[in-house]
């Protein structure tokens, strides 16, 4: 059994016993046909996943790893909130006519800060094979693709966020201020090179005075990055918290484990760490009540063993990844695929 089998089986068992209702209360989420979406919930639930011995793929039932990891890219590489710039349908109902769901999640790891402390020497040392350019006291640093990767202009589409900002320097650090400009993303991966037991690697999607703007305010809203070193080699352990204010079991539990654990591999890679644990924070872990039979079925499954994980190792700068770099042996699962599950929105 796999501890994400183990782990939602737990959790599952403990709303359906001991979780309270919603049914009543005015609540915002409804189903496509206009009737409240009530839940059944349980409050603070933490689980942590040792990714250097399995990777948390769900046997219950089937976890797209391939897509699940082309949304976490959609937002933390191509800093995208267009769905055009997403393989899969996950965001549909969340979508204006242009395909935007508004300053949500890529949007708020694409805009970019000022940050001190950085030096040029770092930014040189952690992204070795970007462009560099120097303009006065400007020095600029742009993505340059490895050898046969597609560039971001081949696997963004025009018209969207992430397409317009293509053209802009990715870092610019100003020589007198000692000042680098940068977005989140950048910034964690340069702490992780440079700084790496620094106590303040993170990222945030939750922007309060941007949330107006977004069609849906995020689930899961930061990622805390720690680093730790491995007493056996001394190599650095690379490990992250995923907090998330709010669980739906059935649609979301696994996909974003799954998520969030190709992206610690992927920067663990990239950083040349080793990868670690990822802790995963849920404030309210919820079932909704059209969902309940599908959860009743699901744990009602004997689970399987977690299959093998496989990361391109090729890839040594995490804007060359794609969905294709990530794979999976022996995934069995241990029953059906459910279809025409209704989604709350």
């Amino acid at each position: 059994m796999s501890k994400a089998d183990e782990y939602f089986i737990e959790m599952c068992n403990d709303i359906l016993t001991n979780g309270t209702t919603t049914e009543g209360q005015a609540v915002r989420p409804h189903w496509p046909d206009g009737a409240s979406a009530y839940t059944i919930k349980i409050f603070g639930q933490a689980h942590t996943y040792d990714l250097s011995k399995e990777f948390p793929l769900m046997t219950l039932r089937k976890t797209g790893i391939k897509t699940a990891t082309d949304e976490v890219l959609w937002i933390y590489q191509k800093k995208s909130s267009n769905i055009k710039n997403l393989k899969g349908s996950i965001w549909d109902e969340w979508a204006d006519d242009n395909g935007s769901i508004g300053k949500a999640y890529g949007w708020q790891i694409a805009e970019k800060n000022s940050y001190k402390g950085v030096t040029e020497e770092g930014i040189d040392k952690a992204f070795p094979t970007w462009k560099k350019e120097i303009e006065g006291n400007k020095v600029m640093y742009s993505y340059v693709p490895g050898p046969g990767i597609p560039s971001m202009e081949e696997r963004l589409v025009p018209g969207t966020d992430a397409y317009e900002r293509l053209g802009e320097p990715d870092i610019v650090f100003d020589r007198e201020s000692k000042i680098a400009v940068m977005d989140q993303m950048n910034k964690v991966i340069y702490d992780l090179k440079i700084n790496p037991f620094s106590r303040r690697i993170m990222t945030t999607t939750w922007n309060v005075s941007e949330l107006s703007d977004m069609h849906l305010e995020p689930c899961a809203y930061s990622m805390t990055y720690n680093v730790t070193q491995d007493k056996a080699d001394g190599r650095l352990v690379l490990n992250a918290v995923l907090n998330q204010r709010s669980q739906d079991m059935l649609a979301a539990n696994n996909w974003n484990i799954v998520q969030y654990s190709s992206l610690v591999h992927m920067l663990a890679q990239v950083c040349d760490m080793k990868v670690g644990k990822l802790l995963h924070v849920i404030a309210d872990c919820h079932i909704y009540d059209r969902h309940i039979p599908y959860i009743k079925e699901l744990i009602g499954r004997t689970p399987l063993p977690a299959p093998t994980f496989h990361l391109n190792p090729d890839i040594k700068d995490f804007y060359d990844f794609t969905r294709n770099d990530v794979s999976v042996e022996n995934y069995e699962v241990a029953g059906d695929q459910f279809k025409d599950i209704p989604i709350a929105i």
